[in-house]
């Protein structure tokens, strides 16, 4: 029996919402001056110590850095060079350098988006680097969510941006991810909108493929065939334009350098696994082998992947689509660190923004603080050693937005 979604939230008994904007914000300012004093301390910490094992902020962006000084003073595409890219990241950070394993393992294209961050000094281009990236996500999450029609959220929005654990862990490390999560909400918003300009933000995440697995999929089933065409003319020409420069051994180096990270990293690095919420790496962790964690990581993608292109076929809500594309990602991905959780951001303000809309439904505002917390959980977890709690969450995550699925209005399909 076919049951609407209408009937089934007059059935159900309203949840009394605890996750108000007064909250929000009290807790959001709370975590902000926890963020400062930590992030202080971490940076004061890291540039006066001589301890090799010592925590850098900013070693994500020295190796973009250091890729850019390379393309602009050095010898091009030198940076596939893993010995030679080494040496000239200790050159430049003797402190951070001389003692840390920091290849570069981005595909070409990206090593020319790079190319220009080298002509500011570390001190000044780091810092606006994370700058650009807060602005770019804090516009993007506020437009897929429709965010503004939240009462309070004009007031509270950007505070709980900035204080989102999300955000500052890939800030410590200078990660592109809050750059990368924009372009997949922007892609999620202008689908039905702008098929081109979503092609484009797809386009663009093929700097780091494993993030854009899951928008052919979707693509198809939502039956978003301009934007699917679009996605794949973009990310084609990107890739073409980074062969173009460099030529075909920079791609065969990044293949080959990548093959040597999901040996060394992924498949036997216990500090990854404690640090990368996925499936993989709680299935290493309980002493699982190496194909045997594959193959239950396979499981989950495919379960993942499903439950996707379930919603996406059914719903064109752009909240609920980003949503749950972000925590399927998220699943369905072997290699994840802790700082790619700034990702989160989004399903968490979606959540919170078809929470108002409709009245929350049992257990939806507990997950959505879950998510808000995990990003710090996994930063500080190399050093708890504490089980890998990653999987369980963006499981039950998946599982509430299925539920929510089920009760949300069929928006009609846009000309």
């Amino acid at each position: 029996m076919d049951i609407s979604g209408s009937s089934i939230r007059r059935e159900e008994r309203p949840v009394r919402p605890w996750l108000t904007p007064g909250r929000i914000a009290l807790y959001s300012a709370v975590m902000l001056v926890i963020s400062v004093l930590l992030g202080a301390i971490l940076l004061w910490v890291g540039f006066h110590s001589t301890d090799p094992g010592t925590f850098r902020p900013g070693s994500g962006y020295m190796v973009f850095w250091s890729a850019s000084h390379l393309m602009l003073h050095g010898s091009p595409w030198l940076a596939y060079d893993i010995p030679a890219f080494s040496r000239e990241l200790a050159t430049l950070f003797p402190l951070a350098g001389r003692h840390a394993f920091l290849p570069w393992l981005y595909p070409p294209s990206y090593l020319l988006a790079v190319t220009p961050l080298a002509l500011l000094p570390y001190a000044i281009s780091y810092p606006l680097f994370v700058v650009l990236g807060i602005v770019l996500l804090g516009l993007a999450v506020w437009r897929v969510s429709g965010f503004g029609a939240v009462p309070g959220a004009t007031r509270i929005g950007w505070l709980a941006l900035l204080a989102c654990p999300g955000v500052f862990v890939t800030a410590m490390y200078g990660q592109n991810a809050m750059l990368t999560a924009a372009c997949a909400a922007l892609a999620v918003y202008f689908v039905d909108r702008r098929p081109l300009l979503a092609g484009l933000c797809i386009g663009l995440l093929s700097v780091k493929p494993q993030l854009a697995l899951l928008f052919p999929f979707v693509l198809i089933a939502a039956r978003a065939w301009r934007a699917f065409a679009w996605a794949a003319a973009w990310a084609t020409a990107i890739t073409a334009l980074g062969i173009a420069a460099g030529g075909m051994e920079p791609l065969r180096l990044f293949l080959q350098n990548a093959g040597a990270l999901r040996s060394l990293i992924i498949e036997h690095g216990v500090p990854f696994w404690f640090a990368s919420p996925t499936p993989f790496a709680a299935f290493r962790l309980a002493g699982l082998s190496p194909a045997l964690a594959y193959a239950g990581q396979a499981v989950i993608a495919a379960i993942a992947l499903a439950a996707a292109c379930c919603v996406w076929r059914r719903s064109r809500d752009a909240r609920l689509r980003g949503a749950v594309l972000v925590v399927a990602t998220l699943a369905a991905n072997p290699y994840v660190w802790h700082y790619e959780l700034s990702w989160l951001c989004i399903p968490i303000a979606c959540m919170i923004a078809i929470g108002a809309q409709y009245g929350w439904r049992r257990g939806e505002q507990c997950v959505v603080a879950v998510m808000w917390a995990l990003p710090m959980y996994e930063f500080l977890n190399p050093w708890l050693t504490l089980p890998q709690i990653g999987p369980a969450v963006t499981a039950t995550a998946l599982f509430v937005l299925l539920q929510r699925a089920r009760t949300l209005p069929r928006s009609p399909a846009r000309r």
